[in-house]
């Protein structure tokens, strides 16, 4: 489990993230949602210690992040973040392969190249995977940094906005995927998201923020709710029933 109690962090005066208490399940999908400035971003950002908050504990299985040897974080979590910007030319197979790091230091072994092939498949990349990053559409690329994920094999994987850039095609692909590695192998999910069907439809749990603060934290069932939302997003909502699942129609 991920334990968050009483995050903080600021930029100068300004309060970006205000004393957020949560804990992240295992074995779950937990959307994070919101309006824009929300503070969801950089509450993924310092469970991962990429950045570091002004105060507040984050703890993983029992330890504090200060408590985590970064190569023995690194081998538990794993984060995508939105912007990507990497100026080497690399080949799909090649930055998928970057997953491993972690567990061979650059040196990929037998089993490394077992699941870099196999996230290779995962992501439906298999016909690509020589081809350059710079070759190859946005949505391509950002298939290929979640494959880089899913190499990692990391226990907790924390995305921020997965489906920027893919259509609707691959962003159901990509859903359906995080959902399988969730079901299927026992991975715990946080997504950073704004498309409010998406998290209705695969997630088990739901956390808003807005200014923030958590507003809300609790099974999807409970959080896709008309008042809820319409207090945080102030637009109007109609919600339907369609096939077991809420979907949100706004106007």
């Amino acid at each position: 489990m991920i334990e968050v109690k009483n995050l903080v962090k600021k930029y100068g005066d300004k309060v970006v993230v205000n004393n957020v208490s949560l804990d992240i399940e295992k074995g779950k999908i937990t959307s994070l949602i919101g309006p824009n400035g929300a503070g969801k971003s950089t509450v993924l950002s310092m469970i991962s210690r990429i950045m570091r908050s002004d105060s507040g504990e984050i703890k993983i299985d029992g330890k504090t992040l200060e408590q985590w040897d970064t190569k023995e974080l690194s081998k538990k979590i794993a984060i995508l973040k939105q912007t990507n910007n990497i100026n080497v030319r690399l080949t799909i197979k090649e930055i998928v392969s970057f997953g491993r790091y972690p567990h061979c230091d650059g040196k990929l072994k037998e089993e490394d190249i077992k699941y870099v092939n196999e996230a290779i498949e995962y992501m439906k990349l298999k016909d690509i995977e020589d081809r350059y990053l710079d070759e190859i559409s946005g949505g391509q690329r950002q298939r290929a940094y979640i494959a880089m994920v899913i190499a990692q094999n990391t226990e907790y994987i924390l995305l921020d906005e997965p489906l920027n850039n893919l259509d609707m095609k691959h962003s159901v692909e990509m859903m359906r995927v995080l959902r399988n590695l969730v079901d299927e192998l026992g991975k715990t999910v946080v997504i950073v998201m704004h498309d409010i069907n998406f998290a209705s439809v695969y997630s088990d749990k739901i956390v808003i923020l807005k200014n923030g603060e958590v507003l809300h934290n609790d099974c999807t069932e409970k959080i896709i709710d008309k008042k809820i939302l319409e207090d945080i997003y102030e637009i109007k909502f109609d919600i339907k029933e369609i096939g077991g699942n809420k979907i949100c129609i706004y106007f």
